[in-house]
C-alpha cells in the first residue's frame, strides 16, 4: 500500500485528542524538563501515542521460500496464459515483504510476459500506477529516441475473437435460384441487395433465403420491425459484398451491431465490434460504448474502454459511472471486459481503492469482485484476508471474522492475527492470546506472530514477547515504538532515544521519525525536534502527524519558533559538517532549511536527492531529481539534472548522452562528474578507466564546493586503485580527507591493505567509525583488515547497527561450515531469510544445503532465488547441477 493502513482496533479511550498548539506556544524555557517534579508519566502519556500495529492487508505466508520455490516450479510447466497470474502471486509475496523492487520486477515480468491483450492492459496500466509521476522520464527517453514501452496504449485489435459466419459458398436448399437480389423493405424505403451475399452472413439469413422459409420464394422482405433503419441496411449489405465497413458514424455502428447480434452475423459484428473500438477516446465515450459492449458481446470494444478507464488510474475511480461498472459485472459480464484476467484487474484495481480509502464502498465492492474472480485457494486467501482487513477498518467485525476464517482454513496463519485481534475487540483477549500461542507452539515462529502475542500480555510477558519480535524480524517497528515509549513513561529520556535511534538507524520509518521528535519535544531539545520534523516533511511533504489529525508542517511552524534563525553562511557551514560526519538526516534537515530561505534551488534538490539515495529513499529522492531539473538555473545545469533521472531509472546510456549535450554547452564540475559515473557503470572494457580518469580530474579543474570535490577525489581514487595505481588513488584520498570528505578513510584503509599493510588499514577504518554518525558499512569494512575474533566482533556490531547487512550472516555461517557446524550454519543463515529476501544468502543456504545431501531443500533455495533473480549465472549453474542429483 502507498497510504499508511491504519490500525482501529486502538482503544478510543486511548486516542486523546492532543492540541500542539498550545503545548508549543509559549516562552521558551517556560515549559517543565522531564526532569522537573512538576512532570509525571501520565502527562507524557497523553502526548506519546504508539498505535497497534495494523493487521497488513498482504499474502504473508508461514514459509515465503518454500510458495516462491512453488510458484518457481509451476511457471516452468504452466501454459503462456497462466504465468502472468503466476508472476502477480509472486507480486503479492514481495509485497508482505516490503521488497519493493522486487515488487515492481514481478509487475514487469507479467507484463511482458502476458499471454493476452487483457493482460497486457492490465499489467501495463498497473506499472504505470506504480510509476506515478514518473511520466517525465518517458518524456525524457523520447528526447533520445527511446520508448518507455509500458507507458504506451495497446492495440486491443490484436484481441483474437473467434468468429462463427456462414461459408461464403451458400447452397439454395428451397429459394428461388433466379432471383439474385433481395429487397429488403424498411418503413418507406427499399434496400436492394445480393441475396446470396446476404445469406452468407449467419446461418439464419442463410435459412431465411435459401431454406425452408416462405421469405426463401420472395424478392420482397419487410424488415421494418427489426430496429435497423434504411441507411444502416444499406451499409449491411455494402459489407456482405466488401467484407469491410467505410467511414461509418458511431450511432449507426451500434445500430448495426445490435442487429449483426440479433441476425447472428458474426463477421460483422466483428467489424462493428472492431471499428468502435477505434473511436473510444475519452472516459465518457468509455462509460457510453461498455454498456453496448458488455450488452452485445463485444470484447473488443469492452476491452478498448477497459484500456481508457486503466489509463485514467486513479482518478477514474472517482467517477461513480466507472465505479459502477466494475462494482456490479457479473461473470459473464467481466469475462467480455476483461476476459480470463478478471482477478488480475481486481488485484489492481483494489489495490487502487484501498490507496484511496481502505474503508470505502468501493473498496469492498472490488474485494468482493475479487473472491469472485478468484479461482486457486492462493488467490482466494489473499481475497478473503484483504476484504477481511477492510472489514476490520469499517468495524463490521462479524462479516471480518468470517472472512479472516476462510483465509485461515484454506492456509493462511497471518489471518489469525486479524482473528485476534477482533477477540480483543469483544473482550476475549486471553482467547487472542492463546490463539498466537498455539500458532506459536505449532510452526516455526516469525516476529509478527510474538509482537501480535504481546498485546494480549501485561508486564514482562510483553516485554520477552516484543524482545523476541524484534529477534525474529528487526523490521517491525511497532516493538522499537512500544519500548521507547514505555522507558520514556518511566523518564529514561536517554534510554528511550536510543530505542528508537536502534530502528532509525538502519530504517528510515516515518512513524519512528514521528515518536522521536514527539520525544525531543517533551524534553525540550528543539533544535533536534526541528531537524526531525523537516527530515520528515522531506521524505513526506503533506505528512500529517498525531494520528493524522495535524499537519507536520504545521507542527515545523509553531518549533521553529523556539529555534534561533541561521544566515546562508550559517546554513553552509552546518551541512558541511553534517555532511563530514556522515550525517545524513541531519544534512536533510539543513537543506529544508536552505530551501525555504531561497538561494540556489535547482543545487540544494540535487544534493537533496544524493542524500535521499543514501537513506534508500529511491522515490522521494527522485521527486528532488525533478523538482532540481524544474528549479535549474541554466540549460547546461536541466541536462545534467536530466542525466541523473535517466541513470537513476536504469537507463545509462541515455543518462550518459545528457552529460555530453551538457558538457558541449558548458563544462561544469557536475556535467564531469555524470559522465564519469554513468560511463564506468556502461562500460565493462577495462581501457575506459583512463577515460574516466580524464573526466575526473577536468571536473576537479571547475569551480564546485568542497562536499562534491571531495566525492570526485574519492571516486577518483577509487578508478586509480583499480588500475594499480595505488599511490596516485592515496594522494586523492588525503586530498579528501583535508576537505573532510569522511568516507576517504575506506578508500584510503584499501589503499593500505593492498601495500600489505593490513594494520594501517585497520586503524584508517576506526578513524571512520570514530567519525560517522551512520557507521554500519564502516565496521563491515573494517572486519577485513582484522584476526577472525575481531572480525567476528566487528561483524556483530554491524548486525546490532543495521541488522538488514547480509554479509554478516554470511561471514558468520561460513565460519560454521567450515567448523563442521552444517546445522548451525544453515540457522544462522535461515535467521536472515526469514525476514530478508536475498539472493545471496538463499545461494549460500543452497549451496549448504547441497553439500549435506539434502537435495529438495537445495532445489527449493535455488527455486526461490531465481525467484529474486532468474537470471544470476551461478544460481543457474547451481539449480542445474542440484536437479542431476534430484530422485
Amino acid at each position: 500500500m502507498r497510504t499508511f493502513f491504519p490500525s482501529d482496533s486502538c482503544k478510543e479511550s486511548q486516542l486523546n485528542a492532543i492540541n500542539p498548539q498550545s503545548w508549543l506556544q509559549v516562552e521558551r524555557g517556560k515549559l517543565s524538563k522531564l526532569s522537573s517534579s512538576h512532570t509525571n508519566s501520565s502527562s507524557i502519556e497523553s502526548f506519546i501515542k504508539v498505535p497497534e500495529p495494523p493487521i497488513l492487508p498482504f499474502f504473508k505466508p508461514i514459509d515465503y521460500v518454500e510458495v516462491l520455490a512453488q510458484i518457481h516450479e509451476e511457471m516452468e510447466s504452466c501454459s503462456p496464459q497462466e504465468r502472468s497470474t503466476l508472476y502477480l502471486l509472486q507480486f503479492q509475496i514481495f509485497r508482505g515483504l516490503g521488497e519493493t523492487k522486487l515488487m515492481r520486477r514481478s509487475l514487469r515480468s507479467a507484463w511482458q510476459r502476458a499471454g493476452t491483450v487483457h493482460e497486457k492492459l492490465v499489467f501495463g496500466a498497473w506499472l504505470r500506477y506504480e510509476k506515478q509521476g514518473e511520466e517525465l522520464i518517458a518524456d525524457l527517453l523520447a528526447t533520445c529516441n527511446k520508448c518507455a514501452q509500458e507507458f504506451g496504449p495497446v492495440d486491443v485489435s490484436q484481441l483474437q475473437v473467434e468468429v462463427n459466419g456462414c461459408s461464403k459458398e451458400t447452397v439454395v436448399m428451397n429459394g428461388d435460384k433466379s432471383l439474385k437480389n433481395v429487397n429488403f423493405k424498411i418503413g418507406d424505403e427499399i434496400i436492394v441487395c445480393d441475396r446470396q451475399k446476404i445469406a452468407s452472413l449467419s446461418a439464419p439469413f442463410h435459412a431465411m433465403l435459401n431454406g425452408y422459409f416462405t421469405e426463401s420464394s420472395s424478392q420482397d422482405i419487410d424488415l421494418s420491425e427489426n430496429n435497423i433503419s434504411p441507411l444502416g441496411m444499406r451499409t449491411i449489405g455494402e459489407f456482405s459484398i466488401t467484407g469491410s465497413l467505410s467511414e461509418v458514424h458511431p450511432d449507426l455502428l451500434l445500430e448495426i451491431l445490435v442487429f449483426s447480434n440479433k441476425f447472428c452475423c458474426e463477421r460483422l459484428k466483428d467489424a462493428c465490434d472492431r471499428k468502435l473500438a477505434s473511436l473510444v477516446c475519452t472516459k465518457d465515450d468509455a462509460v457510453e460504448f461498455m454498456e453496448y459492449a458488455i450488452e452485445q458481446n463485444s470484447p473488443v470494444l469492452a476491452a478498448s474502454c477497459l484500456q481508457v478507464f486503466l489509463h485514467e488510474l486513479p482518478d477514474c475511480l472517482n467517477d461513480e459511472r466507472v465505479v459502477e461498472i466494475f462494482s456490479h459485472a457479473d461473470r459473464q459480464q467481466r469475462s467480455i471486459m476483461v476476459g480470463q484476467a478478471s482477478f488480475s484487474l481486481y488485484c489492481l484495481l483494489s489495490e487502487v481503492a484501498m490507496n484511496l480509502d481502505p474503508r470505502s464502498d468501493k473498496t469492498v465492492c472490488f474485494l468482493e469482485q475479487l473472491i469472485e474472480s478468484a479461482e486457486t485457494d492462493r488467490e482466494k486467501l489473499l481475497a478473503f484476508h484483504q476484504l477481511g482487513c477492510v472489514r476490520l477498518l469499517r468495524k463490521e467485525y462479524d462479516e471480518a471474522e468470517g472472512l479472516f476464517e476462510k483465509a485461515v482454513s484454506l492456509g493462511h496463519v497471518y489471518s489469525i492475527a486479524g482473528l485476534a485481534r477482533l477477540g480483543y475487540i469483544k473482550g476475549h483477549k486471553l482467547c487472542s492470546y492463546e490463539k498466537l500461542s498455539s500458532v506459536i507452539s505449532s510452526v516455526n515462529p516469525l516476529g509478527w506472530m510474538y509482537q501480535e502475542r504481546s498485546l494480549y500480555c501485561e508486564g514482562d510477558k510483553r516485554s520477552e514477547d516484543l524482545e523476541k519480535a524484534t529477534e525474529l524480524d528487526p523490521t517491525l517497528t511497532y516493538p522499537y515504538m512500544y519500548r521507547a515509549a514505555s522507558l520514556m513513561m518511566k523518564q529514561n529520556v536517554q534510554a528511550a532515544l536510543a530505542e528508537i535511534n536502534r530502528v532509525l538507524g538502519f530504517k528510515l520509518a516515518l512513524e519512528c521519525m514521528e515518536l522521536r521528535f514527539c520525544l525531543y519535544l517533551a524534553i525540550e531539545d528543539y533544535k533536534a525536534a526541528i531537524r526531525d520534523v523537516q527530515a520528515i516533511l522531506t521524505l513526506s511533504p503533506d505528512y500529517r502527524m498525531f494520528e493524522g489529525r495535524v499537519a507536520a508542517s504545521h507542527l515545523r511552524t509553531l518549533v521553529r519558533e523556539h529555534v534561533g534563525s541561521w544566515t546562508t553562511a550559517d546554513c553552509w557551514m552546518q551541512l558541511y559538517d553534517r555532511w563530514s560526519s556522515v550525517d545524513d538526516i541531519g544534512s536533510l534537515s539543513v537543506i529544508y532549511q536552505m530551501l525555504e530561505s531561497g538561494g540556489a534551488k535547482g543545487v540544494l534538490y540535487f544534493r537533496q536527492s544524493l542524500l535521499l539515495l543514501r537513506l534508500n529513499c529511491p522515490d522521494a529522492a527522485m521527486r528532488s531529481l525533478e523538482l532540481a531539473r524544474r528549479h535549474a538555473s541554466s540549460e547546461h545545469e536541466r541536462l545534467v539534472y536530466e542525466g541523473w533521472i535517466l541513470y537513476d531509472t536504469g537507463h545509462c546510456e541515455e543518462g550518459l548522452r545528457k552529460a555530453e549535450e551538457s558538457i558541449k554547452i558548458s563544462r561544469s564540475f557536475e556535467a564531469f562528474f555524470l559522465k564519469a559515473y554513468a560511463l564506468a557503470d556502461s562500460s565493462l572494457d577495462s581501457s575506459c578507466s583512463s577515460t574516466v580518469i580524464s573526466l575526473l580530474e577536468n571536473a576537479l579543474k571547475c569551480p564546485s564546493d568542497n562536499l562534491r570535490k571531495g566525492q570526485a577525489l574519492n571516486n577518483l581514487g577509487s578508478v586509480l586503485v583499480d588500475c594499480g595505481k595505488l599511490d596516485s588513488a592515496a594522494d586523492c584520498y588525503i586530498n579528501a580527507l583535508k576537505i573532510r570528505h569522511t568516507r576517504a578513510h575506506q578508500g584510503l584503509a584499501r589503499v593500505h591493505f593492498l601495500k600489505n599493510d593490513k594494520a594501517t588499514a585497520y586503524v584508517e577504518m576506526t578513524n571512520l567509525i570514530e567519525k560517522a554518525k551512520n557507521n554500519a558499512s564502516a565496521y563491515e569494512k573494517r572486519s577485513e583488515y582484522c584476526d577472525r575474533d575481531l572480525t567476528k566482533a566487528d561483524l556483530e556490531m554491524v548486525t546490532q547497527i543495521d541488522p538488514l547487512r547480509v554479509y554478516p550472516y554470511r561471514y558468520r555461517a561460513a565460519v560454521l561450515m567450515d567448523s563442521r557446524k552444517e546445522k548451525e550454519a544453515i540457522a544462522e543463515l535461515s535467521r536472515a531469510i526469514a525476514f530478508k529476501a536475498d539472493l545471496h544468502l538463499l545461494h549460500l543456504r543452497a549451496a549448504f544445503h547441497e553439500h549435506v545431501g539434502d537435495v529438495l531443500a537445495a532445489l527449493r533455495d535455488c527455486r526461490a532465488a531465481l525467484s529474486v533473480d532468474p537470471n544470476h549465472q551461478e544460481m543457474l549453474e547451481l539449480r542445474s547441477r542440484v536437479n542431476s542429483h534430484e530422485p
